[in-house]
């Protein structure tokens, strides 16, 4: 009588597209590049000084897609970029510091978790991937949150009525369109 054990599917979808090293740069490239034009998508509002973006949404799902590693150098990329000057962040700006700057330093922190769990399997169902994306968006509020109070030299509360309490219709309305698509994608990829 022979046994078997089910070793669980360890890949994200970036792993479904062939290649190795030169496929690895292209996706944290196009990563990178995805949250850029993400980015310039901005509304700014009276709510906040921080703009309504789609850049959550580019990094959650670049972490997913990609994984850990691929996912963290994305937003690393993206980062270092605009440090340099680049003009992809928020309305073309670039650059280091600013109320804002603090969220594009958790999408890093966003990425590698949010790929780490999907490599885990935590993007094949629609709840576990609306779980790892929530997850996603409390590390991208926790660091975003944490640079503004200090930027702009306020409280606690008042910097998640700034930075956190304006986003979260609209973060939500993001999460659910992820967690829809990442276990259409991969039934799509089954076939």
């Amino acid at each position: 009588m022979a046994f078997s054990v089910a070793v669980p599917d360890r890949r994200v979808l970036a792993d479904l597209i062939p290649g190795s090293l030169a496929r690895d740069a292209g996706l944290v490239v196009a990563g990178a590049g995805l949250t850029g034009l993400a980015a310039q998508i901005s509304i700014l509002t009276p709510l906040s000084p921080v703009p309504f973006t789609l850049q959550t949404l580019a990094v959650l799902v670049t972490g997913a897609a990609l994984g850990t590693l691929r996912g963290a150098l994305s937003m690393v990329v993206y980062l270092l970029a605009g440090i340099a000057g680049v003009p992809w962040f928020a309305d073309h700006s670039g650059g280091l510091g600013g109320p804002s700057f603090g969220y594009i330093v958790g999408f890093v922190l966003a990425a590698a978790l949010v790929g780490a769990l999907a490599r885990r399997g935590a993007d094949r169902q629609v709840a576990t991937t609306l779980a790892l994306m929530v997850a996603g968006s409390l590390v991208v509020y926790v660091v975003g949150t944490a640079w503004l109070a200090l930027d702009l030299d306020l409280s606690a509360g008042r910097a998640f009525d700034l930075g956190v309490r304006p986003f979260l219709a609209t973060d939500a309305i993001k999460l659910a369109v992820a967690a829809l698509a990442f276990p259409a994608a991969w039934r799509l990829a089954r076939r």
